[in-house]
């Protein structure tokens, strides 16, 4: 028995992209388990996880995952293809839940941890969530989620990695279940992002594009190995966060420190007390990170770093460069292609360009005719082994053209074959690594008594890269001051996760508009 609600919501061939195998290191075989390739990569006694409550290896790691996997098959009742959704923050728990359902032939559906119940509500009802494995501390906002749907029948808490949840008092006496018999192209994970609508897009991957950043962007830019450690702050909802702190360790043999609290004092803090020699985070963080006292603690062992979530700026690049001698290894990844795809690392990185495509993938720019150019600034477009598969969506048709994967960004490329970032194409805003979609934060502001109208852009911040600014047309009764300023910005961190809040906003008179009554942002951006 199978559940194909995933593969029956697949775009239609004639919309995907054209997939690329160039590398002889991603013609995979027909038949493979992507958790049970990651295990492969380390010997059974060698160090997996590590963080501040404890120290697991490869062994411990497969042993409860196949324990997870075989408590959902013959407990739980899970057929191959049935939605799990995890919630909880990156963690030994977290990771074997995640493995244990893929070898039980489910497909993941991660959550970030700062999502609101009806944020949630959403992605159960979009995957028809039939499972769900949580982390204790989340459980009440889970099930205020499941109270408005109908989808989620199954129910598992963990607690965190304390090992005395639910979760763990019931696999502690089964036997491992040995890995589902998968294809390659069977749905492994929905990876949900926000879109510039606010309506999220679900992402599907199947297992091997699980491997492919793996032996792409991993293997030829970040070499990882026996003995690395390896620690990123975006949680693993994040396929960025997913990929630096789980898929690329577990791949090449190498650890994981995981972190919850990944703001920069306790970054560099985990950095020193495990040994982290490879991290991964946004170009802010790198930033703040500077003005640590530990941080040349932390650089005794630290030799790679990662950076991806927004545009790095040469800057920051710099400043961190003079103080550490390390050459941050810039890329631009989606959800939609699983990780980064334009990048360059060591002698290659000129401060300021993302980079050139990445062993695997094809980059172009693309005229507004569609046309690709040599030289010149354009749309960006990639293909390569993985590629757009949107989960019954018709912005499909938008992602993909020609074959080519749009990526919704505005890049120039030199004469060299760099890639030097302009801009967002699209109403995206990205702040801090995370992507914002302008009109979500709207609806939560048009949901207060006080905001007639509103309209929202991101304005460039040094802090974050861009920062969401809100012009507001208040109801008559309603008087602009800083009070209701931060009323307002209260409200939406209530609605919507709280790192959407507007952190600036201007009241005004009107809205500029065009005679048919469309919203002009760029009157807003010029503003």
């Amino acid at each position: 028995m199978r559940d194909r609600f995933v593969e029956d919501r697949l775009p239609p061939p004639d919309q995907l992209p054209e997939f690329r195998f160039d590398l002889p290191e991603v013609r995979y075989p027909d038949r493979l388990n992507a958790a049970a390739e990651l295990l492969k990569g380390g010997t059974p006694g060698a160090l997996a996880i590590v963080n501040d409550h404890g120290r697991w290896t490869y062994a411990d790691l497969d042993a409860f995952s196949g324990r997870i996997a075989r408590l959902l098959v013959e407990e739980e009742g899970l057929v191959p293809g049935n939605r799990v959704l995890l919630r909880g923050p990156n963690g030994y728990t977290m990771f074997a839940v995640w493995l244990g359902v893929l070898k039980a032939g489910g497909v993941v559906v991660a959550t970030m941890p700062l999502l609101r119940p009806g944020e949630v509500a959403t992605v159960i009802e979009r995957a028809q969530i039939s499972h769900a494995i949580v982390d204790s501390r989340f459980i009440g906002d889970f099930r205020e989620a499941v109270d408005q749907t109908h989808f989620v029948k199954h129910i598992i808490k963990y607690d965190g990695d304390y090992e005395h949840g639910d979760l763990e008092t019931r696999t502690a006496s089964l036997a491992p279940l040995p890995p589902v018999d998968t294809h390659r192209d069977d749905p492994a994970l929905i990876a949900f992002t926000s879109g510039t609508t606010g309506v999220p897009k679900g992402c599907v991957q199947f297992h091997r594009d699980i491997l492919a950043p793996c032996d792409t962007f991993a293997k030829h830019l970040v070499g990882p190995k026996a003995g690395d450690v390896f620690m990123t702050s975006a949680p693993m909802a994040f396929t960025f966060g997913l990929g630096v702190t789980l898929m690329f360790p577990l791949r090449f043999g190498a650890a994981a420190a995981t972190i919850e609290q990944a703001t920069p004092p306790k970054m560099v803090e985990a950095m020193v007390k495990h040994g982290v020699t490879h991290l991964g985070t946004a170009p802010t963080a790198y930033k703040a990170m500077l003005s640590q006292p530990g941080l040349d603690d932390a650089l005794k062992s630290l030799r790679y770093c990662i950076s991806a979530g927004e545009h790095l700026p040469e800057a920051t690049w710099r400043a961190w460069h003079e103080r550490t001698g390390i050459a941050i290894t810039d890329g631009i990844g989606s959800t939609e292609m699983m990780h980064i795809f334009v990048s360059a690392a060591g002698d290659d990185v000129r401060p300021g360009s993302t980079g050139k495509a990445v062993p695997g993938y094809t980059a172009t720019i693309l005229d507004d005719a569609g046309n690709s150019l040599e030289e010149g600034e354009g749309r960006l477009a990639i293909r390569g082994p993985t590629g757009c598969r949107y989960l019954d969506d018709e912005r499909q048709a938008k992602y993909v053209e020609n074959g080519w994967n749009i990526t919704g960004d505005t890049y120039r490329r030199d004469a060299d074959g760099y890639y030097w970032y302009l801009a967002r194409s699209d109403d995206m805003i990205v702040s801090s690594g995370y992507n914002i979609g302008a009109p979500e934060v709207e609806n939560a502001l048009l949901a207060h008594p006080a905001v007639t109208e509103c309209a929202v852009i991101g304005v460039t911040c040094p802090e974050r890269g861009q920062k969401v600014k809100a012009f507001i047309v208040l109801a008559a009764f309603a008087e602009p001051s800083a009070e209701l300023t931060e009323k307002l910005q209260s409200f939406v961190k209530n609605q919507i996760a709280p790192y959407k809040y507007p952190r600036e906003i201007e009241y005004v008179d009107a809205l500029p508009k065009t005679a048919t009554g469309k919203l002009q942002r760029s009157v807003l951006r010029n503003h």
